[in-house]
């Protein structure tokens, strides 16, 4: 019989929520320029972040060709905001994850999500949030 050692690090628990994470489905979004226009997505994305108070660090937003959606990133110093856009199917996915370190973000990760989520329209929301 074999038998292995395997070397566990430490897991640094902090003691309060690490941290929040909005993850929404959205369903029946009608077909507009917000779900396959990269450049006015990843702006009105930026906006919404620094709104809230969050510090965008980094972005990256990509069109898909012909009546394609939009993949798009807005890297936080708190975390990050992504999202993904089908507009074939009238289909979004999004998800909005802050760090509580050093101050608790959850309601501008919430506040966030549902800005996105009006802006798109939805038919159908399912959001469900974890604390991570």
């Amino acid at each position: 019989m074999l038998t292995s050692t395997v070397s566990v690090p430490e897991v640094k628990t902090f003691g309060v929520v690490s941290g929040t994470h909005v993850i929404a489905d959205l369903y029946g979004c009608p077909r507009s320029a917000i779900m396959t226009d990269a450049g006015l997505l990843e702006r009105t994305c930026v906006e919404y972040v620094r709104d809230a108070g969050l510090l965008d660090v980094g972005i990256l937003f990509h069109a898909f060709p012909g009546e394609g959606g939009v993949t798009g990133t807005v890297i936080l110093a708190e975390s990050h905001l992504c999202l993904h856009t089908w507009p074939e199917h009238g289909y979004v996915s999004l998800d909005v994850y802050v760090c509580n370190y050093t101050s608790d973000n959850s309601e501008k990760a919430r506040g966030v999500a549902n800005r996105l989520i009006e802006l798109f329209a939805a038919q159908e929301a399912r959001v469900r949030e974890v604390t991570r």
